[in-house]
């Protein structure tokens, strides 16, 4: 599944990095507020799912080569979020589905978990 395609299937929008949406490939999703689950249990190519809104979630992305991140619940990241991610090249985007719900969405879909303790 592309991040274009999964962010069509939570009927969000994008905040930067809609022209890499087709080209990011995923394999799996994490859905998570606690950056340390993410940082111990993440695979490749996996679509980070988060209600946190700082810089720590882009720095997180990072370092663990998540390329798209999806905003759960209406949160929008901040002008230097978005300043960060086109640096990194990290693709952004939201929904105002809370995670359960875009989680659900998703793995109904066929994406499935993107590490132990994420969905």
């Amino acid at each position: 599944m592309t991040f274009k395609e999964a962010v069509s299937i939570v009927e969000g929008t994008f905040f930067w990095g809609d022209e890499l949406a087709d080209s990011i490939e995923l394999r799996a999703a994490c859905g998570a507020d606690l950056m340390s689950d993410v940082m111990a249990f993440v695979k490749e190519q996996v679509l980070l799912l988060t209600g946190l809104v700082n810089p720590q979630v882009i720095r997180t992305a990072e370092l663990m080569d998540i390329r798209a991140i999806l905003f759960v619940r209406g949160k929008k990241p901040t002008p230097d979020m978005i300043d960060m991610a086109r640096d990194a090249g990290i693709a952004l985007a939201g929904t105002r589905e809370p995670m359960f719900i875009a989680c659900g969405k998703l793995y109904e879909a066929g994406l499935r978990s993107g590490g132990t303790r994420c969905i």
